[in-house]
């Protein structure tokens, strides 16, 4: 199966669970025949050569990293060109709540794709924020020692710290190997 693989990572977590799959890609047989670093915001030439190569592809696997709760713009407007592709979406954001919150993700991120592209599965894991989100946060508390919004936000903040894990690696490269039948 010929498999594009298109990633968009601000802080490298999910160039780490794209990492996985290639890995994973190649030990049942796989490799991408385009692996692509997709900007927040692609210029047309960018655009047009990611969507370009990903419509060769019998399947698409696109990694965003969580910008308000969504994709960033650049995906956004690459999954509205995937119409009759078989797309795999994965990612990383820094709240790791729950499954449901990652579920709303990919709910919200789906919403870009073409009526005529099937989505065949999802993968959704927190990932470690930069040193600056934690300060914002710790600033917070100092204005209220007992903000207790801003005490589970640096608790969620110290947990993303051990993300993307072993774990949060194998489940991702687990289940695209399922949803694509590899």
């Amino acid at each position: 199966m010929n498999i594009a693989l298109i990633t968009n990572s601000k802080s490298g977590n999910t160039a780490q669970l794209a990492q996985a799959l290639r890995e994973g890609f190649a030990v049942s047989g796989s490799a991408p025949i385009c692996d692509i670093e997709l900007p927040d915001a692609p210029d047309v030439s960018q655009l047009e050569d990611a969507v370009g190569r990903a419509l060769a592809a019998d399947a698409v696997c696109v990694g965003f990293w969580c910008d308000k709760g969504s994709c960033t713009e650049g995906v956004a407007k690459l999954l509205e060109r995937m119409g009759g592709k078989r797309v795999f979406l994965f990612g990383t954001c820094g709240f790791g709540g729950s499954q449901e919150y990652f579920d709303q993700i990919i709910e919200r991120v789906q919403e870009h794709l073409p009526q005529t592209a099937e989505l065949v599965g999802a993968f959704m894991c927190q990932g470690k924020m930069g040193p600056g989100v934690r300060a914002r946060y710790e600033a917070m508390l100092s204005k209220d020692p007992t903000d207790a919004r801003a005490q589970a936000l640096i608790d969620n903040f110290d947990a993303a710290l051990a993300h993307p894990n072993v774990d949060d690696l194998e489940a991702v490269v687990s289940s695209a190997v399922r949803a694509l039948c590899l």
